[in-house]
């Protein structure tokens, strides 16, 4: 223990000496109170009766030795021959009366400690063994005044007013000097972590040899900086929170954070009493407005838009009201826009007018498979020289919004229905996991960003988190998480080292955020946006995908009919944005005839083609002729 550290960290806070003094008097209180707690619980009935048996059965063993020795010198004394009979037969039993004695003194050894002294009472024993000696000694050597006589009793009692003094020292509760601005959990948390408590408790709870700075008030809460003796280090020193937070007394869903101090030796307690994101309001939104405020140092935080991202959250955890703000962000410019993916429906359904939203596996497909063409598309016309395609009102920034990441991966691992000749059967969805990947990899300098969140972020079998698409991450949030292992996979192996325990948020809205090797595991209070709200923004352009029509006539083997007919009859005019399924009715109606040829005037991806076609030949809209042929139905005519 380094009593100077203690003694000038104390001295500041206390306010008289007596208060200053307790910490260093502590450990003997300490030590003594130990040693005699332990007598007196030694000191119970059975061990009284254990002892007084002891005795007696040492006593009559000594009785008995005694007597043994006394025979045998008779014997002795009665015959000068040692092979006689007698002294033989009383040497045996002076031996045996031996054996049985020192047997018996070992038994009462032991039971005296079983049933020791009262501490009090061994100290009396001490000091009375000093000072009847010593002045006995004193006296006989000392000169015919005897002036000297005494001293040896006034040393036993200078001794003995020492000790009483040091234990009402030790015992001290000492008072200390807090802030006024404290409150009342906070005014007790820092009282005990003064050192004037700290020292005097810290041994009972195995904390011996660690030293704490009186505890300062800031917007965060308490904050107290650790000195670390003898065998410490900061590693072993957070290894006993447990005992740190018994010997606070503090709340167990109070957060508690230590961490390495400046130095090798030190440490550092921070108690989150407070959040420097009190009084601030975090609801709804407006455009330019923070993600959230640090609850440490009070500043607003901003995810910029253009970085590829990942947003993890159990359930219940707010991940949705979080990231709202971050998709009305994304939606809002003449030059961004916005697509949600989300197998769940509901988080698709409130984006509805701002978004083009995608919720069946067919959806899904189709906008991947757009998002791949036209992320190829852009990468063409970046010019040699620069990085990234600049954005624009025709070229804006795509942010593509996955959620749930889990089910959209058990979506692309659905099996497809065998096609047949008569029926195409279901597109192969595996696909859109390999688009995702692609985008994840390939479409950042496309201005095409991709927001990956799940509540289950594991990459096993069933998790919510490609290996593919995380290693192309950049920004990393998490709200509460269900496990520590969970933290690892979202901000990497050194979470737990580095402090970022995402495992022990609270919920819900409470966010860390790792945008680089220099961000600060602080939680983060994020801006709550509700469904209400996100259905009373504005409506906003809805991206699909334009694709130019080939220029030119389409060869065919039959021959046109010059008078109208319901295959040559022109489609009638849509109304509002196109879809696939209207493109794929013009392109019969303007002459092709098969997938290929469908394929090849439209754009679109084969598997999107045949879904299409097989749909509207269910309606009606379209028939096949005996040949295979397809044209309008009567339907549609």
């Amino acid at each position: 223990m380094d009593w100077k550290q203690a003694w000038s960290t104390t001295t500041t806070t206390t306010n008289t000496a007596l208060d200053a003094l307790a910490p260093v008097c502590a450990p003997f209180a300490a030590r003594w109170d130990r040693e005699a707690e332990r007598r007196a619980q030694l000191r119970t009935p059975e061990n009284l009766k254990a002892l007084m048996a002891a005795q007696r059965e040492h006593n009559s063993a000594r009785s008995t030795a005694v007597m043994a020795r006394n025979q045998r010198s008779a014997a002795r004394k009665a015959s000068n021959n040692p092979l006689s009979a007698s002294r033989r037969a009383a040497r045996t039993a002076h031996k045996a009366a031996q054996q049985h004695h020192s047997q018996a003194r070992s038994v009462l050894k032991a039971a005296r400690k079983n049933y020791p002294a009262t501490l009090t009472a061994r100290a009396v024993h001490v000091h009375a063994g000093h000072a009847i000696p010593s002045g006995l000694a004193s006296w006989l050597m000392s000169e015919a005044a005897h002036a000297l006589t005494v001293w040896p009793a006034s040393i036993s009692a200078g001794l003995i007013g020492l000790n009483v003094a040091g234990l009402w020292l030790g015992r001290r509760n000492p008072s200390v000097q807090l802030d006024d601005g404290m409150s009342a959990e906070e005014r007790r948390l820092a009282s005990r972590l003064d050192p004037s408590f700290w020292i005097q408790n810290a041994d009972a709870r195995g904390l011996s040899g660690t030293v704490p700075t009186p505890a300062k008030l800031t917007p965060a809460g308490l904050v107290s900086h650790v000195r670390l003796d003898g065998r410490w280090t900061p590693k072993t020193f957070r290894a006993k929170a447990d005992e740190i937070r018994a010997l606070l007394g503090a709340r167990t869903d109070l957060r508690m954070e230590i961490t390495s101090g400046s130095h090798g030796d030190r440490a550092t307690i921070t108690l989150r009493t407070r959040s420097a994101a009190d009084g601030i309001n975090l609801n709804g939104w407006t455009p330019g407005a923070p993600w959230g405020v640090d609850t440490v140092t009070g500043k607003p935080v901003m995810v910029p838009l253009g970085r590829r991202m990942l947003v993890a959250g159990t359930s219940g955890s707010g991940k949705s009201w979080s990231t709202r703000a971050l998709l009305a962000e994304g939606s809002e410019a003449e030059d961004h826009r916005l697509v949600v993916i989300d197998p769940k429906r509901v988080e698709a359904m409130n984006w509805q007018h701002r978004a083009r939203t995608a919720i069946t596996p067919d959806e899904v497909l189709d906008v991947t498979d757009d998002l791949v063409a036209e992320m190829h598309e852009r990468l063409a016309l970046i010019p040699r020289g620069q990085d990234v395609i600049a954005i624009s009102a025709d070229r804006p920034r795509i942010t593509v919004f996955v959620d749930e990441g889990a089910e959209v991966i058990s979506m692309a691992a659905t099996p497809r229905a065998r096609p047949t000749k008569e029926d195409p059967g279901d597109p192969d969805w595996s696909r859109i996991m390999e688009n995702l990947r692609t985008l994840a990899r390939m479409a950042r300098a496309a201005e095409i960003i991709l927001i990956w969140a799940t509540q289950k972020p594991t990459m096993d079998r069933n998790g919510g988190i490609d290996p593919q698409i995380s290693a192309q991450i950049t920004y990393r949030a998490a709200l509460a998480l269900s496990t520590s292992g969970e933290s690892r996979v979202v901000f990497g192996e050194d979470a737990t080292e580095k402090g970022w325990h995402a495992h022990e948020l609270p919920m819900p809205g409470v966010a860390m955020l790792r945008s680089g090797p220099k961000a600060k595991p602080h939680p983060i209070n994020t801006r709550a946006f509700s469904p209400a709200d996100v259905i009373a923004l504005p409506d906003r352009p809805i991206w699909h995908r334009e694709v130019s029509r080939p220029s030119g006539k389409t060869l065919r083997l039959v021959k046109e009919p010059t008078a109208p007919t319901p295959a040559t009859a022109p489609a009638p005019a849509s109304t509002g944005a196109e879809t696939n399924r209207d493109r794929v009715l013009r392109a019969v109606h303007d002459g092709a005839r098969t997938l290929r040829d469908i394929t090849d005037r439209t754009g679109i991806n084969k598997g999107t083609v045949s879904r299409e076609i097989k749909t509207l030949t269910a309606t009606g809209a379209l028939v096949k002729t005996d040949d295979g042929m397809l044209q309008p139905g009567r339907q549609a005519a």
